[in-house]
């Protein structure tokens, strides 16, 4: 009797299937609509080719182009390889190493052949167009199942150094899968693939850019090339992700920062902004903004030190689990003298603190805490130092030295939900202040972490029950939470749709232990507190340069270093434009005349690039009519106003969305 399967549906009904069959036989008994609609399959939870036999009874959801997260994974998977089998066609001897899917393409690492340079941008359009041959050659994908020997012989006799290295540190006897693409090119890969080329849309990708990367990472080893791809289901998708390239490249915060005269970065620096006045505004505004949020909330704002002993920072934890991206400071006079060394072999060591936390600890130990004391909300606007490599820092994106809007609540066990419940409330306010959306997302215990999984359970559940208490919905990220927390994140989305994780809440029980923080109970008792860390902004550099991209510049007037300009058309008029000016100082609004011998055109676009929200233009007839003409950044047409109305709209648009009345 022949063995059937059972195959288990999402809807809930079983499929008998012969031994053999395929999760393809199963969309094609379905029908053929799905069959050819089909690109891989979820077994038993394990994404798999769609051609690839079912070993057993199984669970089967079969994935399309609907299930577009595995769908991108998918198809970016097999542009990787078929951009390496189109370098190794175009230029025999090309060594190729690995190439995995990226958040919107792909890439590959190879190393040139001896006969030529390494590959540049010069090279992309005549690798495109290969690429574009294979995949209408809509070659089959095949998987094999090779013993270690037999491929690290494969790999040696063909000279692919590079994947006989890394076939050779694999355990002895562990079979390895190889893909042919057709019967004429293979690589080494896990997969899963699509079942031929030709399910790929030619028209859906793009050779980006070139790189030097070394081999592993090392930069002992070979330095190869590596070839950046971006890859999507369709073509359309594809001029979507382009045109979000070029409208992300004009929102540049480092060229706009350049053009608005807000801050640069330098050498001498590095990974620390040099904020000049009109940038260093738009920071004073968040920080004054920010004060009145927590101080409504019941924070209480403390300074604490930069720097600490490295034995603090020994019983916290961190520098053992975050010591490599921290500054360390030797604890000794330095040698003045031209012989010997700097430093001594014996200096105890100091750090830069890389986060607030251990000292808002101290502060909360000093003195005896009651339940009743109890929650304490400590903020501090703290500025922080961490070691990041030179090739990461990135603008006001990624920085070494930062200051966050950060706070640490102190709180009993049955207070925790209730405190994430108002943090929620809080960061909502915040956030819809700038016109964000965003979505929630809950990181849940690492593999390496402090604390017992009682614990663990218990924090994971606490920010559930908060999250549902608020009516919220959101995504968990196994794996993902702090060493020593699970954690709440915000990812925000921006203007043209990209998205960025900004705040966050930690439900801490570890460091309190560490640190041996207590408050007496009810019962007379020495009890732990449980820490909420959290931050709404995360970082003012970052957050700004989010701002910045977000609005192209052209902030919220309130936000504006420069609210207003006043431009008199001819120099008859400097006067009456300058006593314009002495009312809106006089209101309250940052403005400024221009009185240079120009063109009112000139003025118009020069102020328009530095992004000020209203230009105030007055000639003969406004000062003999007490009127302006304003001019606002975006709108094509001018409105003339009293001078007393146009105070009253620019000190309405430049009230901060938390004073409105």
């Amino acid at each position: 009797m022949t063995e059937l399967l059972k195959i288990s549906l999402p809807d809930g009904s079983v499929r008998e299937m012969e031994a053999g069959s395929t999760p393809y036989d199963v969309a094609a008994a379905i029908g053929p609509g799905l069959a050819k609609a089909a690109l891989a399959a979820r077994v038993n939870g394990e994404v798999r080719d769609i051609g690839r036999p079912f070993e057993g009874d199984s669970e089967l959801a079969l994935i399309t182009s609907k299930d577009e997260a595995d769908a991108l994974e998918l198809v970016r998977h097999d542009f990787a390889h078929i951009l390496a089998e189109a370098v190794q066609a175009l230029w025999p001897g090309t060594q190729i190493t690995f190439g995995p899917a990226t958040d919107d393409g792909f890439y590959y690492d190879v190393m040139a052949p001896a006969t030529r340079e390494p590959f540049g941008l010069e090279d992309l359009p005549a690798i495109e167009e290969k690429m574009r041959e294979i995949i209408k050659a809509d070659k089959p994908l095949r998987r094999e199942v090779w013993s270690r020997n037999d491929l690290i012989a494969k790999w040696e006799t063909e000279g692919e150094a590079f994947k006989a290295e890394w076939a050779k540190e694999l355990p002895e006897g562990e079979d390895l899968t190889v893909y042919w693409s057709g019967d004429d090119w293979l690589d080494m890969c896990r997969g899963p693939h699509l079942a031929s080329t030709g399910k790929l849309d030619p028209q859906a990708f793009k050779l980006m850019r070139t790189a030097g990367a070394y081999w592993r990472g090392d930069q002992r080893n070979a330095q190869l090339t590596r070839i950046y791809g971006t890859a999507w289901l369709n073509k359309k998708q594809l001029k979507q992700h382009l045109h979000n390239l070029e409208e992300a490249g004009k929102r540049d915060h480092r060229k706009l920062g350049r053009e608005m005269d807000l801050f640069h970065l330098q050498e001498e620096a590095h990974g620390s902004v040099f904020w000049h006045p009109k940038g260093y505004r738009i920071w004073r505004e968040l920080e004054a903004y920010m004060r009145r949020k927590m101080d409504g909330a019941g924070y209480r704002e403390i300074k604490t030190p930069q720097v600490m002993d490295a034995r603090q920072w020994e019983q916290s934890g961190h520098w053992g689990k975050y010591r490599e991206n921290m500054f360390v400071i030797p604890d000794e006079v330095p040698n003045t003298e031209d012989e010997g060394d700097i430093i001594s072999k014996d200096a105890d060591w100091m750090a830069l603190k890389p986060m607030n936390c251990p000292a808002h600890v101290l502060v909360f130990k000093q003195g005896i805490t009651s339940y009743r004391d109890l929650p304490i909300r400590l903020g501090e606007m703290g500025c922080c130092h961490r070691n990041e490599p030179h090739g990461a820092l990135h603008g006001l994106m990624r920085v070494r030295q930062f200051t966050q809007d950060d706070a640490h609540i102190f709180c009993t066990e049955d207070q925790v939900v209730e405190e994430v419940q108002a943090f929620i409330t809080l960061a909502d306010e915040v956030y819809r202040d700038f016109g964000f959306e965003y979505k929630i997302k809950l990181a849940l215990r690492p593999e390496q972490r402090f604390g017992s999984d009682a614990d663990w359970d218990k924090a994971e559940q606490e920010l559930r029950d908060a999250l549902t208490a608020n009516g919220l919905e959101w995504e968990e990220l196994p794996g993902e939470g702090a060493f020593y927390a699970p954690k709440l994140e915000w990812h925000l989305t921006d203007a043209i749709g990209r998205t960025w994780q900004v705040g966050t809440i930690q439900s801490d029980r570890v460091l309190p232990d560490r640190l041996d923080a207590t408050y007496i109970g009810e019962d007379g008792e020495k009890h732990r507190p449980v820490m909420l860390h959290r931050a709404i902004f995360g970082s003012y550099e970052r957050f700004i340069g989010i701002l910045i991209e977000h609005f192209a510049g052209r902030l919220p007037v309130w936000l504006a270093p420069m609210q207003a300009v006043v431009a008199p058309i001819v120099s008859d008029v400097d006067g009456y434009a300058n006593r314009v000016l002495t009312k809106l100082e006089a209101a309250g609004i940052r403005a400024s005349s221009d009185l240079r011998n120009e063109k009112i055109n000139y003025k118009i676009r020069e102020h328009s690039l530095a992004k000020v929200p209203h230009l105030l233009i007055v000639g003969k007839r406004e000062e003999e009519e007490g009127t302006v003409a304003i001019r606002t950044l975006g709108e094509k047409d001018q409105k003339v106003l009293s001078l007393d109305e146009a105070i009253a709209m620019l000190t309405k648009a430049a009230t901060a969305p938390d004073l409105v009345t």
